[in-house]
């Protein structure tokens, strides 16, 4: 029986908005050679099918795993063997609990199990969410990078350095050629430092660069929001966060304070080009970097 708990955490929505969960319709949507992209409301879902199991990569929210389950089988009649968490967050957790009751084994970095295990404040919202029920944690977790092989691929889960939290990994199919970026890459709006998960906003140009480094002209590369690309439009990301992280070194090698930061609009010529909805504006972003360059050594 799959149970209707939720944390709501990080929906691309005004703070403190709830979807309806009715009115949400799960899409499938083909990627390349057996990956599939799942969408409905939180993070992109990410799907592999073929001759052993189905392979999920993020589930978004408990009232929704029947809708997705539902959706799956419209695609393989193979049983979800394996989900794998990008980050510890609720809209790319939130259906743990229901799959791995399914059956699924919880995969995940070693700091999504420790966050998800006690309660977390998550300062940008000044909300604090309470611990994960027991069967929603990771059963296993690593360290460094893990590597599947299904379906006739190697998939290979690694982790980034501390990006959209310090839990991040990223996911490529090698023989699918398609890369998972959980929300390390969003193609339409600001991307979320979450400091109070260990993120830092510096750490999202390496984040790509590690993605990059795997790419090539056919890959495939699924964000943790928005519409899936490919790696020019990845690096085209990349260098606008780069950009941005440069502008705000050289305002601080300058003496300038927060405050004349966020002033000076150093994000606000590419507020135009990202179109999605989000809770975090270009001087939030601006704020994101400061402050993780502060914290940090600014070489990321």
């Amino acid at each position: 029986m799959i149970r209707h708990t939720l944390a709501l955490a990080l929906l691309p929505l005004a703070l403190g908005a709830q979807p309806n969960f009715d009115t949400i319709t799960v899409r499938v949507t083909p990627v390349r050679n057996g990956v599939y992209v799942l969408t409905g409301a939180g993070g992109n879902i990410g799907l592999s099918v073929g001759d052993d199991a189905a392979f999920v990569i993020d589930d978004q929210f408990a009232p929704l795993s029947a809708k997705i389950l539902a959706a799956i089988a419209t695609v393989t009649p193979k049983p979800v063997r394996f989900v794998v968490n990008t980050h510890w967050h609720g809209d790319h957790t939130g259906g743990n609990e229901n799959l791995g009751r399914a059956g699924a084994v919880l995969v995940a970095h070693d700091n999504v199990r420790r966050r998800m295990s006690t309660g977390q404040l998550v300062e940008f919202f000044n909300r604090t969410d309470p611990p994960a029920a027991p069967g929603a944690l990771p059963v296993v977790t690593f360290n460094d990078s893990t590597t599947f092989h299904l379906n006739g691929d190697d998939i290979v889960a690694f982790h980034v350095p501390p990006a959209h939290t310090d839990g991040d990994v990223v996911i490529h199919f090698r023989k699918a050629n398609v890369i998972h970026m959980g929300d390390t890459f969003m193609t339409n709006r600001f991307p979320f430092a979450d400091l109070s998960s260990g993120g830092n906003a510096a750490g999202i140009v390496a984040a790509a660069d590690r993605a990059l480094a795997v790419c090539d002209a056919e890959t495939r590369v699924i964000p943790g929001h928005g519409t899936v690309t490919d790696c020019t439009g990845l690096r085209s990301y990349r260098d606008m966060i780069a950009t941005i992280r440069d502008r705000v070194r050289a305002a601080m090698r300058d003496g300038k304070s927060l405050d004349a930061v966020k002033a000076a609009k150093l994000a606000a010529d590419f507020q135009a080009r990202l179109s999605g909805p989000s809770n975090v504006n270009a001087d939030q972003f601006v704020e994101f970097m400061y402050r993780s360059l502060t914290a940090g050594d600014g070489r990321r």
